[in-house]
């Protein structure tokens, strides 16, 4: 078992790190650490292990194709028959469909009438296209110019038997699916879902469907998490609103450790609220409290209570979603038992909007990403940029990544963008 308290202790002797000030990539770093995947497994139905990870390696039990066969309707010949510097003519003895195969041998001057997907008579070695063909009875006339082996797929040219056709660790897609099933395989083995609980601290939140009372608000970040981990996979666990009362959040960290792989909070963790907080989680478990240099998001907590896996996000809403897109979902994932966890693809675009950035930190400013007339693409501010401000998320494609020596940025700089749309 990983003791994030012991690694941190070792770490905060390194020159680099600094708990109060960590940047994005060494908090990445940090976290990789800890973090073993599942191992649990469990077998599906091919059709329902969509989007699962796939726990051991699949092997191909037969040759794909299993037979030669013919990628081109055409003509199935032997390339000896044929002449380089013109025509011949040969007889046709027969069809090759697919599924039906033609049963004899093709003999010397003889050919056969084939279809994609047939499989290659006895004898021959060559598909002529029937755009290269004239057919006259059961006289077929081949002109010049063939190659030996063309237009020829061979048996197990996709896969061998024996071969490895899917590997351990790969989220299995509809492409996935359908290689399985043409392996004659209806069951593979995966493994178990992460089970992830979650709930959100403070007395100022409400539920949906409770009247909220003055100076009180709605709880978001719940259901954003919610729809963040539902795409990621994940079984969810919504704990609710826990009040800032110390005996209520014992009990929500506790049970949440004991029913999850990991456990997330919002809200509890920023300047003022994390002493509360700190208390018990030193108590339960074993954390490290970083203030990362970054903005949106700079307060967070990572570490274990029992043995699930604790991540403690700020509470304003778009901090939120920041820290579980940088820092929570490649986490899960690599969790999740997938390896390796693809990266999310990063590029970079002119700003047609004036941002402002003091350096120190890097920022995940909103974006639209768009294409114009012409074909260009840019990228533009949403807006406002506030923590608080949620809209800025939902009306953003991308997010903006400006780097930690980076000032402001006027309209026509490079910037950075990063896709929101495949990062969960």
């Amino acid at each position: 078992m990983n003791e994030p308290v012991r690694d941190a202790r070792a770490l905060s002797c390194a020159d680099d790190y600094d708990p109060n000030s960590m940047p994005v990539a060494k908090a990445r770093e940090v976290i990789a650490r800890f973090l073993s995947p599942v191992t649990a497994t469990e077998r599906l139905g091919v059709r329902a292990a969509l989007g699962r990870v796939l726990a051991e390696d699949m092997v191909s039990p037969l040759d794909v194709p299993a037979h030669d066969n013919s990628a081109m309707d055409g003509y199935a010949v032997r390339f000896a028959d044929l002449k380089s510097d013109g025509e011949v003519t040969l007889k046709n003895t027969g069809t090759s469909f697919a599924g039906v195969p033609f049963k004899g041998a093709v003999g010397a001057g003889q050919c056969v009438r084939i279809m994609t997907g047939g499989v290659m008579p006895a004898g021959t070695d060559t598909i002529v296209m029937q755009e290269h063909a004239r057919a006259d009875g059961d006289k077929i006339t081949v002109g010049k110019g063939q190659k030996k082996n063309q237009h020829l797929r061979r048996a197990g040219e996709d896969l061998a038997t024996g071969q490895i056709a899917l590997k351990r660790g790969i989220a299995l897609r509809p492409a996935d699916i359908g290689l399985i099933s043409s392996l004659g395989i209806g069951e593979v083995t995966v493994y178990r879902k992460l089970r992830v609980a979650f709930f959100s601290t403070g007395d100022e939140l409400v539920s949906i469907g409770t009247q909220p009372k003055e100076g009180q608000i709605f709880d978001s970040n719940r259901y954003t998490l919610h729809g963040m981990l539902t795409r990621l996979g994940c079984e969810v666990l919504d704990m609710g609103v826990v009040r800032d009362e110390p005996a209520l959040l014992e009990k929500a960290f506790r049970d949440a450790a004991s029913a999850a792989h990991v456990v997330i909070t919002s809200g509890g963790v920023s300047v003022g609220e994390a002493d509360f907080v700190k208390v018990l989680l030193d108590k339960l478990g074993e954390v490290v409290f970083w203030k990362i240099a970054m903005k949106p998001g700079r307060p967070l907590a990572y570490g274990k209570i029992g043995h699930a896996h604790f991540f403690g996000l700020p509470g304003n809403p778009v901090s939120v979603m920041v820290t579980f897109y940088q820092f929570v979902r490649d986490a899960l994932l690599r969790l999740s038992g997938l390896d390796p966890v693809p990266l999310i693809p990063t590029f970079k675009v002119p700003c047609i909007s004036s941002l402002k950035k003091a350096p120190g930190r890097t920022e995940f400013q909103r974006g639209v990403l768009e294409r114009d007339s012409h074909g260009t693409w840019s990228v533009r501010v949403t807006g406002e940029q506030g923590s608080g401000i949620l809209r800025s998320m939902s009306e953003a494609n991308c997010f903006i990544i400006l780097p930690t020596d980076q000032g402001n940025v006027t309209p026509g700089t490079m910037v950075e963008v990063q896709v929101l749309e495949g990062i969960v």
